[in-house]
């Protein structure tokens, strides 16, 4: 197993050091047009029961957009956690971590995200679209699809017979640094392909009143290929990533060990950071038999290694994680009226130690899951999902020196958990006006790796932690509504919520310490969620739309306590304006006033935060020269330089606040 362990990383090395990218990608003006849903089912978006919206990513971008979570965060209801820039994780209605499952390439993305100062490490960089989904989905993902999911789709393939190349810059004027990325693609009869590559690299951001936020900088390099074709009712797409990312980290007291270098230094050779090196191989299969089957065929192969420089260049945590994964699911349309799906998920995964400094054993882990999901629909109006999964997860760990050898608390175990899933939904269309959508749904998520068997410091945040290889299977029911309303000038929607955990799992503060530091355990007990989304959207006239979206919630543990980083209530009026130089050519203005409400329901000894305004300005047009197309964009963002602290950045514990000012220049050129 270690042979093919080694084989393996090598073989995904060598692929990794021919180059790599990050920038805002995507499908350019002329595609922005009405999607359906590809992630869960290849209908409609409104047929299902599922709260789902799609993201485009625009091709270029007229927001501050550092990672995939700056275009998730447009959606109501979704947040970041952050520690700084370059560090995030997408936020659905208060859950985070292994309780949002991401996917990539329809795949499953493990990133050993488990730990609040750990992102999910994944740029938009050469993406066309985010499918974001609220609310449990654990039929047909297992576990960890409890909290949403965020499927993350590659960029569309060329049109047949054709090539395009382009070339993207964005410049940031905060961190007086950006992204470059250069792509192209063609396509060849039944058969396509493409390459893209680039880099990003941003130096410590300021603050609203102009104060430098040392190691914030981050920096990575980025490659992607793509090559796919249809043969008869076989249509096949495989991707290869790499990538390679430097995350400089802050921590309390970052200033009393850190000595501030040149102001717009680069360099993270020195300074504590974390080093993320992916590499991604899938293959995503289709196959159609006599019109009434499709057999989708998921396979794929993820390394990740993730590595802790805490000062002066030397590695000191190095942890390897190399995942297999196969998804088959099988779409048989019974009757014009009538579907049903049958879906199986296997995942292997294996994690290694190989730094001096181990906070989790080595270990193996292990999933299947299995499902069923019927669909039935009456009257061409009513759509009725039913759905049932079983699946069992299987953690099993090794002794690992200082983690848990014979001094420790926690030994090695093989720990079984079994689990169930089910999905009852109903979707109402009457009309074109009208949509209506309620679904009960059950997500489970069984306790991680660094639950169940951590035991050692965590630097960065200056704490001990300790697991507990007893803990239950976290279960959540949840209660989704949706319903929308649409005229010719005015749109309304309205999106309430109702989780109910068993088992929560959390991480709660003792009156232990280890050699003066703080020992945290984790714990269980119930816990509940409630709230919603709502939003009108009003277009004036032809070229004036005003938007407005409130977003709010309440979390608690069953013993009366507020949840940590419950997000703040949030009001964001907007208003558009397109002004026509040509008819193909439009000035596209956008005024925006995102108002974040002072949040004061905290978790035992969290900080609150007061409330802010921030207001962001953008322009955005694109220009046609001969057999060129040429998109542009500014943006100012924190217009007013608001000096302020978003309740989801850690940095608030430190004392630091979030970023000022910054105009986001951005210009992307389609060649052919």
């Amino acid at each position: 197993m270690k042979f093919y362990k080694y084989l393996f990383t090598s073989f995904l090395l060598v692929f990794s050091s021919l180059g790599y990218s990050q920038i805002v990608d995507s499908i350019t003006t002329k595609e922005l047009k009405e999607i359906t849903v590809t992630g869960y089912k290849d209908e409609d978006e409104k047929v299902s029961p599922i709260n789902i919206t799609s993201v485009l990513i625009d091709s270029v971008t007229t927001s501050t957009n550092f990672t995939v979570c700056d275009q998730l965060k447009k959606v109501e209801g979704v947040s970041i956690l952050s520690t700084g820039n370059g560090i995030a994780k997408p936020v659905i209605r208060g859950l985070y971590g292994n309780r949002v499952l991401v996917l990539l390439n329809g795949l499953r993305f493990d990133n050993q995200q488990w730990q609040d100062e750990h992102g999910i490490g994944i740029t938009s960089f050469g993406l066309s679209k985010i499918e974001l989904i609220k609310g449990p989905l654990g039929i047909l993902y297992g576990a960890e699809a409890m909290g949403g999911v965020v499927n993350l789709i590659e960029e569309q393939k060329p049109a047949a017979n054709s090539s395009e190349t382009d070339y993207g810059l964005t410049f940031n004027t905060n961190t007086m640094g950006g992204q470059f990325q250069i792509g192209h693609k063609a396509a060849y009869k039944n058969k396509w392909w493409r390459i893209r590559a680039g880099f990003d690299n941003n130096a410590d951001y300021s603050d609203g009143k102009n104060n430098r936020v040392l190691n914030t900088r981050f920096k990575g390099y980025y490659l992607k290929t793509t090559w796919g074709f249809d043969k008869n009712k076989w249509s096949s797409t495989n991707n290869f990533s790499s990538s390679f990312n430097q995350f400089g980290f802050v921590f309390n007291d970052i200033y009393n060990f850190v000595y501030p270098d040149k102001r717009w230094s680069r360099s993270l050779s020195e300074n504590p950071c974390h080093l993320v090196l992916l590499n991604i191989f899938s293959s995503e299969n289709k196959f159609s038999f006599n019109g009434h089957s499709k057999l989708f065929v998921n396979a794929g192969l993820q390394s990740n290694q993730r590595m802790e420089n805490e000062g002066g260049g030397a590695i000191s945590l190095n942890m390897l994680l190399l995942t297999a994964q196969a998804l088959l699911k099988l779409e048989h349309q019974i009757n014009e009226h009538q579907k049903i799906i049958v879906a199986n998920l296997n995942s292997l995964e294996d994690n290694t130690n190989f730094g001096a400094r181990k906070i989790v054993p080595d270990a193996s882990m292990h999933e299947n899951n299995l499902s069923v999901n019927y669909e039935i629909e009456f009257n061409d109006k009513w759509i009725f999902e039913n759905g049932i999964g079983y699946g069992l997860k299987s953690i099993k760990t090794f002794f690992t020196a200082s983690v848990n050898g014979p001094e420790k608390e926690i030994p090695v175990f093989n720990k079984q958990s079994p689990y169930y899933n089910f999905l009852s939904g109903i979707s109402f269309f009457p009309n074109d006006n009208f949509n209506f959508k309620l679904n009960f749904a059950s997500g489970v998520r069984v306790a991680n790796l660094a639950e169940l068997s951590s035991d050692g410091l965590h630097e960065g945040i200056f704490t001990y932690e300790i697991g507990n290889p007893n803990l239950k299977n976290e279960q959540l029911y949840s209660l989704n509504l949706v319903t929308k309303w649409k005229s010719k000038f005015v749109e309304l929607w309205i999106s309430p919520f109702y989780n109910h955990f068993s088992n929560f799992i959390y991480l709660a503060k003792t009156n232990e310490e280890w050699y003066g530091f703080p020992v945290y355990r984790y714990r269980q007990q119930g816990a509940e969620q409630f709230g919603g989304e709502a939003g009108i959207n009003l277009e004036i006239c032809k070229n004036l739309q005003f938007k407005t979206s409130y977003s709010g919630m309440n979390s608690k543990t069953a013993d009366g306590n507020y949840i940590s980083y419950t997000p703040s209530q949030k009001i964001e009026p907007s208003i558009s304006c397109t002004l026509n130089r040509k008819k193909e050519e439009p000035y596209i203005f956008r005024l925006s006033v995102e108002h974040y409400f002072k949040q004061n329901h905290l978790a035992p000894l969290e900080l609150g935060t007061p409330a802010y305004d921030l207001v962001n300005l953008s322009v955005s047009t694109n220009l046609k020269l001969k057999s060129k197309l040429l998109l542009l964009s500014i943006s100012d963002n924190n217009l007013l330089n608001t000096y302020y602290y978003d309740h989801l950045s850690r940095f608030k514990n430190y004392g630091i606040y979030n970023m000022g000012r910054n105009i986001c220049i951005s210009a992307r050129i389609y060649l052919n």
